[in-house]
């Protein structure tokens, strides 16, 4: 009877390990044949990772691609801030339209300028720029093609969006119809289209995701920089979910498929093996926080257009020491308002 209850239990073992090592396997292959990961590396070390004071800084640009002027302007500039000490993510929105006194240009033309003077130099000229406005060192970067951008999202069967503020924009460009002459009108109007976005939840494609991130000429506040800002972090919350969702699911084939679609439109400096790291800290992670915010419009004044070659740009306030003053209060998780009276700095009424 005991020998009886012992074979049994014996199959009963080995039906286990060889389910699970059947379930286990595609994953194992996945992240070390197609992701080049080490497991072993991962749980045991993160020592591969460059960090400053516990924490790593990951510049995220968001480029026009395709077809469009200035393919290589960054129409989206984030900055992510991870601290291992206190499991803390920090996504800061910087507006693209700062003045950089280095390139004598906007602050969104440093990767496009990077990248005319060398393959990959686009990385690491818009790391120094973006790292010298926020006082900060960046150690790592990725820049996201927005014309592949849509791809993705409908892969994912599309998106719901939190469209926190009614929109209105009269005059979104319509791509290829950029020279048009409308038949000699004088305004032009054929070579624009309306769009609108009504407060609320919002299912997006990604034609529509991407037109809600790229509109620049909506009505009232909806029309600055700031907003666009917010808008597109929206959106980026709203991918996550949705691969969140992909993830949960185990659908080893779709995931691969995701991950190849998402680095398709992807050009980094982090290792598959960094992002690893930084990912397994937060996912295990007791008092993981995460907070998105914006360099405010009270940080900055717009400067005669004359004296920056004619363009509309943004100048600090004060002085860049005060919005690196504003950052650093930002990193140690006080709010924005906080944050701006710590620095003297008037909210417009």
């Amino acid at each position: 009877m005991l020998k009886k209850i012992k074979i049994i239990l014996i199959f009963f073992v080995l039906a286990i390990i060889v389910s699970v090592y059947f379930i286990i396997k595609p994953y194992y292959e996945f992240l070390t044949t197609d992701l080049s990961i080490s497991p072993i590396k991962i749980l045991l070390s993160d020592n591969s990772l460059k960090k400053v004071e516990d924490s790593v800084n990951v510049l995220v640009l968001g480029i026009a691609g395709g077809q469009h002027d200035g393919p290589n302007l960054s129409d989206s500039i984030l900055v992510f801030r991870y601290n291992f000490k206190t499991n803390h993510l920090t996504t800061i929105g910087i507006p693209r339209d700062i003045w950089s006194d280095t390139l004598k240009d906007k602050i969104n033309t440093a990767y496009a300028y990077g990248e005319a003077k060398q393959e990959d130099g686009g990385l690491k000229l818009a790391k120094a720029e973006v790292g010298a406005i926020l006082g900060i060192s960046i150690q790592y970067s990725a820049v996201i093609n927005f014309n592949k951008f849509k791809e993705l999202i409908d892969y994912l069967g599309g998106i719901d969006v939190n469209v926190e503020h009614a929109l209105i924009d009269k005059k979104f460009p319509i791509e290829g119809k950029e020279n048009d002459l409308c038949g000699g009108d004088t305004e032009y109007k054929c070579r624009y289209e309306t769009l609108t976005f009504n407060e609320g939840t919002m299912f997006m494609d990604g034609k529509t995701a991407l037109k809600f991130t790229r509109s620049r000429n909506a009505q009232g506040d909806e029309g600055s920089d700031f907003a666009r800002s917010r808008r597109q972090q929206l959106v980026i919350s709203a991918i996550k979910s949705k691969v969140i969702e992909i993830v949960k699911n185990n659908d080893i084939e779709k995931i691969k498929k995701l991950y190849q679609k998402a680095d398709s439109l992807v050009n980094r400096d982090v290792s598959n093996q960094e992002v690893a790291i930084m990912f397994k800290d937060i996912v295990f992670s007791k008092n993981y926080s995460q907070r998105n915010v914006f360099l405010p419009e009270d940080l900055f004044i717009v400067p005669n257009y004359a004296d920056y070659d004619n363009k509309y740009v943004l100048i600090p306030a004060e002085n860049f020491d005060v919005i690196h003053q504003f950052v650093l209060c930002l990193f140690e998780k006080e709010d924005e308002d906080t944050c701006l009276k710590l620095n003297k700095v008037e909210k417009k009424e």
